[in-house]
């Protein structure tokens, strides 16, 4: 199995040497590394052309800032190979990731796309994850409305995934993974690795997930395409109508009137 490695980065110089030789140090080795760096103003430039003379599997490319779902298209679009792997530039595979999914799908070969569990590091602890958190296989779609529970740094998807359900929707700032493993689920079965195969690092600058407000609205637009699927509407309602809830409790607290008038409305409309 041939695999292309994309990691898009903005500003973590200090993290992506060590995130790049998790991949190096893979006990299965991919075909080629592509860094997309979505216009870092440090030192990430200086620190991967260094990287690039050494490593010939490395690729890197910049583009101006268009957000994180642009930099993991444009690395979709420039690789080469038949199965994808994503790894955000401040996270660290385990060894074995890539050599543990590969041997799941060639003892799967239905199977096209899959993920593994995580070990969570926020400010170098560990944290321990609970039972609404645990991760899923098969057609799990309405197990992963609530939250997406599948990590962007543990998947491994064959490519011809993107060419049917399209790519990440660079409108939305936040929640794009959500987004993109929703749209999949809806017609794929995924497979979990149960080992934790990747280390979340979390508790520095810039992390979106934790500095986003209101990332409810941004899984509102998400759910709202997915409202009309026959199968799967009245759970998507469901949701819906409880992240919508969730947004007007805060915008009647602060008597935010284009707030409440936008999401009475949706609320009524849907």
């Amino acid at each position: 199995m041939d695999i292309s490695v994309i990691i898009p980065t903005y500003n973590r110089a200090s993290f992506i040497t060590n995130t790049i030789n998790s991949v190096l140090n893979q006990t299965y080795q991919p075909k080629e590394i592509i860094v997309v760096d979505d216009g870092s103003s440090d030192d990430t430039q200086e620190i991967l052309s260094k990287l690039t003379k050494t490593n010939p599997i490395i690729k890197y490319i910049k583009q101006s800032n268009q957000g994180v779902s642009g930099a993991r298209n444009l690395g979709i679009k420039n690789s080469s190979y038949e199965w994808i792997a994503f790894l955000d530039s401040d996270d660290i595979w385990c060894e074995t990731k890539l050599e543990t999914q590969t041997q799941l799908h060639k003892q799967n070969k239905n199977i096209l796309f899959s993920h593994t569990n995580e070990l969570w590091l926020f400010n170098g602890k560990v944290i321990k994850q609970k039972k609404h958190q645990q991760k899923y296989s098969g057609y799990c779609f309405e197990q992963n409305l609530e939250n997406t529970l599948i990590g962007a740094s543990t998947v491994m998807i064959h490519r011809s995934i993107f060419e049917d359900v399209g790519y990440f929707d660079e409108s939305l700032k936040v929640c794009e993974d959500y987004d993109m493993w929703l749209r999949i689920l809806e017609k794929y079965e995924v497979q979990l690795c149960e080992q934790n195969l990747i280390k979340k690092i979390a508790g520095h600058k810039g992390q979106l997930s934790f500095e986003t407000p209101m990332i409810d609205s941004y899984r509102v637009e998400v759910l709202l395409k997915h409202i009309e699927n026959p199968k799967y509407k009245d759970i998507v309602r469901k949701h819906l109508k409880r992240k919508i809830d969730i947004i007007l409790k805060g915008a009647y607290k602060y008597d935010n009137k284009p707030l409440i008038e936008k999401y009475e409305k949706l609320l009524t409309d849907n």
